[in-house]
């Protein structure tokens, strides 16, 4: 949890409870269902929540404002995203339903009013929204296909409406076709050595 004050100074009472309680809430339900690896569950912090919350050092999300979080998985980047954002809304969305099981009771233990969830397929979805956020589900040409048609054409946010991505690695050869995609190295905002390669990539939609 220091890790999170260390780069996030100023959290209300209500969100370093609700950061605080995270550890407990994956320990407890990693057991049951397996969503998180048994070294990362030790390293919570650092390679799940912190990770989630690099997309905030390249934007702070308005209130009101929609986000959708594809292949959430356990509920990363959402859960801590919400969290940081308790007046933006959220929508997590997997394919795999254990893992909406605990997503759903990670929100619940949380207390979390601004995340809905579904368990389904991406492309099924038909609403709109300012950003589409995730972790590494899959190539960004892939990723760009399953999301088609889902931003909002109505700009609210100084960065462009669009995808923001969290990857890593070299990422010339997948970015080839976007070369309006900017790329955020995380090692800019975060020291630890688990971010040298980590990068926000923002994919801004273009409208006719």
């Amino acid at each position: 949890m220091e890790i999170i004050h260390k780069y996030f100074k100023n959290l209300s009472d209500i969100q370093i409870e609700q950061f605080s309680k995270l550890q407990d809430l994956y320990e407890d339900w990693n057991l049951k269902i397996n969503v998180v690896s048994r070294k990362d569950i030790d390293e919570l912090y650092l390679r799940h929540v912190l990770h989630s919350l690099g997309i905030a050092k390249l934007i702070q999300f308005k209130p009101g404002a929609k986000v959708l979080d594809v292949g959430t998985g356990g509920g990363f980047p959402g859960i801590p995203l919400a969290i940081l954002f308790p007046e933006t809304q959220f929508h997590l969305v997997d394919s795999i339903g254990k893992k909406i099981k605990v997503v759903n009771e990670v929100v619940a233990g949380l207390g979390l009013l601004n995340v809905k969830t579904t368990n389904g397929r991406v492309e099924e979805d038909k609403d709109t929204y300012d950003f589409i956020v995730s972790r590494a589900v899959a190539e960004m040409e892939t990723f760009v296909r399953w999301t088609k048609g889902k931003i909002s054409k109505k700009q609210n946010h100084s960065l462009k409406n669009g995808i923001l991505y969290l990857k890593g690695g070299d990422l010339t050869e997948e970015l080839k076709l976007y070369t309006s995609a900017t790329i955020y190295n995380l090692a800019d905002y975060f020291e630890e050595e688990f971010y040298e390669t980590k990068k926000v990539v923002h994919l801004g939609m273009k409208f006719k």
